[in-house]
């Protein structure tokens, strides 16, 4: 089910000064107040604790056959799923936090040299990062399709259809929701783009200052902490390493079953068992 066949869709009309009339889905805008639940109004949590208070949620890496399932869950003929598909192109091959990639103007793109330029990033500290053609390809399918729109100058670069900033909420739920849609069986959330982004990184062997400026750390301690985390290189490259050395007759028959291969290796110590199964 693509993300527009929900029964609650709505047409924008004609005349309200969009360039045409449109199927949009009500995510991508905040609908009036009278028309949401009461869960979404201003200060109905307040003095509430959240569900998910104190709860820490593992870190999960998305591998690329993931990431590009998830793509491909968004339409790629509707305006929606062409600016989805193009934001998630920024945040994993990028590895631009959410609130960065949602701030970002047409302006700040450099296809010709694959470059984004980063005004408000984190703690309102601007940088320069890259990007590579792949990723260029989303951005400027997205700059097509949004050239057919009549939007303000300074709308960003990932509007609504009125030209608008895209609410952090409003990403959150619509990449969890195609993750789902499509089966992706780990955690989605745009963060989660971030990590194999950096855990990629490493593999290709691209240098810890690098990364850093990429991610836009001010300090190498947190780059080195964050890459711990996800993708520890040292602990993984000498665990793979070792060498398992099993007796011949276990070796013979590494296509038996379990129960079988654990009495096999017993055997090969001349203890006197009966065969399991």
């Amino acid at each position: 089910m693509s993300s527009f066949d929900w029964p609650w869709q709505l047409y924008r009309p004609a005349g309200d000064g969009g360039p045409r009339p449109e199927l949009f889905d009500p995510y991508d805008e905040p609908l009036p107040l009278e028309q949401r639940s009461k869960t979404t109004w201003p200060g109905f949590h307040k003095g509430r604790t959240a569900p998910n208070k104190g709860k820490r949620f593992p870190i999960e890496i998305l591998t690329p056959m993931e990431v590009a399932v998830i793509l491909g869950g968004f339409p790629t003929d509707e305006r929606c799923g062409i600016r989805n598909r193009a934001l998630i192109a920024v945040l994993y091959r990028a590895g631009l936090r959410v609130n960065e990639a949602r701030h970002l103007r047409s302006k700040d793109i450099d296809p010709g040299h694959g470059m984004i330029r980063v005004l408000f990033g984190k703690g309102q500290r601007a940088r320069t990062v890259g990007i590579d053609q792949g990723g260029i390809d989303f951005i400027e399918a997205w700059q097509r399709e949004r050239s057919g729109y009549d939007y303000p100058d300074d709308a960003p670069l990932f509007c609504t259809s009125t030209g608008r900033l895209l609410g952090p909420s409003s990403i959150r739920t619509f990449i969890t929701r195609v993750g789902k849609e499509v089966g992706i069986t780990k955690r989605v959330h745009p963060h989660g783009f971030r990590h194999p982004f950096a855990f990629e990184l490493v593999m290709e062997g691209v240098p810890l200052p690098i990364i850093q400026i990429q991610l836009g750390h001010v300090w190498a301690t947190s780059t080195c902490s964050y890459i711990n985390h996800i993708a520890p290189t040292e602990v993984i490259s000498r665990i793979r390493g070792r060498t398992w050395i099993l007796p011949p007759d276990v070796q013979a028959h590494v296509s038996v079953p379990p129960a079988e291969v654990i009495t096999l290796a017993i055997r090969s110590e001349n203890r006197d068992i009966r065969k399991v199964g």
